[in-house]
């Protein structure tokens, strides 16, 4: 019997977030560029007789009244195209806020369709692996490799980039916002015509990018949920180069000098906001 089976599924932040107009099929064009944290949650996949999933860590009681994670939905997803029944025990620890701007269910179901494979010894090319998380979730695509990517389209359309590593410190101030509620607020679009330097010198030159860019999901969220303004407010106060929303919001991010400075200012924000997940981090 093969041995578990370990994945990490990396948070995923949006260094920007630019929205077009209302498809047809309800989506929005984007434009973003995400990176990923050098944390995240945990997945172990081991095998058994049905399908089950066990959930513990800082977050897993945000998920005790989900009917259908997505990680069961992307097991059940990948055995259909390998034409396999669904059988294996999933452990998650949920390190990452729920519903928090960082991809977190993206990022678990794109493990998993990393790791089932590896568990179950079936081979799956990158097209097969891309087309099941498109399927899945429009994070889901650009959580599989978990590399800096542009994204495009509802986000589906990934291609992978080159940029510096970034020291940056993630603030959730505690609450929840839905997708679905932010876009419903979205009134100011920039629209998808952004063009991606061929290359950023370093990270001074990637800030500089940022500033002439923006999360246009940024403004109606912080009408839902105030507490998002003053954690934007509360990392620039702590010497952040650049303070913004990730996603849909409420995870902000701060992007600073070097990693003493942001393990600094984490643990100014927790000092003085103690009910605020606060994290330090390296992404790229």
């Amino acid at each position: 019997m093969p041995g578990p089976i370990n994945e990490t599924a990396r948070a995923k932040i949006n260094l920007f977030l630019h929205a077009g107009e209302r498809r047809a099929d309800g989506y929005h064009n984007l434009q973003s560029l995400a990176v990923f944290s050098d944390f995240g949650d945990g997945l172990v996949f081991e095998e058994a007789e049905a399908l089950s999933l066990s959930v513990d860590g800082l977050f897993s009681g945000a998920l005790a009244s989900e009917p259908d994670n997505l990680v069961l939905r992307a097991a059940r997803a990948l055995a259909a195209e390998t034409k396999r029944s669904a059988r294996a025990h999933v452990k998650l620890t949920k390190n990452l806020p729920v519903a928090s701007g960082l991809g977190g269910g993206s990022a678990d179901a794109a493990a998993t369709l990393r790791g089932l494979p590896e568990l179950w010894k079936v081979q799956l090319s990158d097209e097969r692996r891309r087309a099941v998380a498109a399927g899945l979730g429009s994070d889901v695509p650009v959580c599989v490799a978990s590399v800096s990517a542009w994204m495009e389209g509802r986000g589906e359309r990934v291609t992978p980039v080159s940029v510096p590593a970034l020291h940056m410190v993630l603030v959730n101030p505690g609450v929840a916002v839905a997708t679905r509620d932010v876009f419903a607020r979205l009134e100011s679009r920039r629209g998808t015509a952004m063009r991606l330097p061929s290359r950023f010198l370093d990270s001074s030159a990637l800030v500089e990018f940022l500033k002439n860019a923006a999360n246009d999901l940024e403004q109606p969220a912080i009408a839902m949920a105030p507490a998002i303004n003053e954690a934007l407010v509360t990392l620039a106060a702590c010497g952040a180069h650049l303070a913004r929303m990730s996603g849909s919001g409420a995870t902000c991010f701060g992007l600073f000098e070097n990693a003493g400075a942001a393990e600094m200012a984490a643990r100014a924000i927790a000092e003085t906001h103690a009910r605020w997940w606060v994290k330090a981090c390296r992404a790229q």
